[in-house]
């Protein structure tokens, strides 16, 4: 590690994992840490949240956790004042929560639509919200929204509230990008393609889809679906976050940085 986020203060919202294993949030806790930034990491499941905490501490990183709801205004309100309160700033937030429910728009429910949108979208709405009238006083910060490649492209899968939430996440990345650029608060998008996390390999919808419920074989359709041959990791989302949080990344703004492995060049398999 090259200590690129030394002193930074980060939270990462969805740092917990929806199943055993490593999420996107959970390596990028841990990524964002080994590089030097005191983590809060950040879950509506404490438990999740809190053992994320203890993998950084017990690497000798620092970091704490939170639990709260991210469709709940005033919860969030409530945690970012707690942030603000311990360590005087803010320096990176990282989106991470996101759900995804199987359905076409004659299929889904009404309510899982809301749901669904509630969670993908007015969460990282609401922790912008919240945050970046502290960026701004501080004179600048990042700000990264976990999409997904599936925001700008059919993916094989029915699942509407994913396309649109992912696609107006992108585009208010954009925008809110181009508003406060002059301010020094920069927001990006990281998509990911095809990733072999526990969102996804536990995901009996998933399999259904892809494979009559059959879990080894919709992993296996899925890696022939990318052209490098597999499907990625959570380290992969976890390394472009640290891009984007460094100072590296100090004149990018308004990006959507595909983690993909070329699926977007729309190949389907290995020739």
């Amino acid at each position: 590690m090259t200590k690129r986020l030394q002193g930074k203060i980060a939270l990462v919202v969805g740092a917990g994992s929806s199943a055993p294993g490593m999420g996107n949030g959970k390596a990028t806790a841990i990524a964002f840490a080994r590089e030097g930034a005191t983590v809060v990491c950040a879950d509506v499941n404490e438990a999740a949240a809190k053992e994320t905490e203890g993998l950084i501490l017990a690497e000798g990183g620092q970091a704490r956790h939170l639990a709260f709801d991210v469709t709940d205004s005033a919860a969030v309100g409530r945690a970012v004042a707690s942030v603000i309160d311990e360590f005087g700033r803010i320096d990176v937030l990282d989106n991470n929560v996101g759900i995804a429910k199987v359905g076409g728009v004659v299929e889904l429910d009404e309510a899982e639509w809301d749901r669904v949108h509630a969670i993908n979208l007015k969460g990282p709405f609401l922790t912008m919200k919240h945050v970046i009238p502290h960026m701004v006083a501080q004179g600048g910060g990042s700000i990264i929204n976990i999409s997904s490649l599936a925001g700008i492209r059919w993916t094989g899968v029915p699942y509407a509230t994913y396309y649109s939430s992912k696609a107006a996440l992108n585009h208010l990345s954009r925008t809110t990008a181009a508003e406060y650029a002059a301010k020094h608060v920069r927001v990006n998008a990281i998509l990911p393609g095809l990733m072999e996390t526990p969102m996804v390999t536990e995901s009996a919808e998933l399999a259904g889809a892809y494979a009559d419920g059959q879990r080894e074989e919709m992993l296996k359709k899925r890696h022939a679906q990318v052209p490098m041959g597999h499907m990625g990791t959570a380290w992969d989302v976890a390394n472009a976050a640290v891009f984007l949080a460094s100072d590296e990344s100090a004149y990018v703004t308004g990006i959507e940085l595909r983690v993909d492995g070329g699926i977007s060049l729309g190949f389907q398999g290995n020739s």
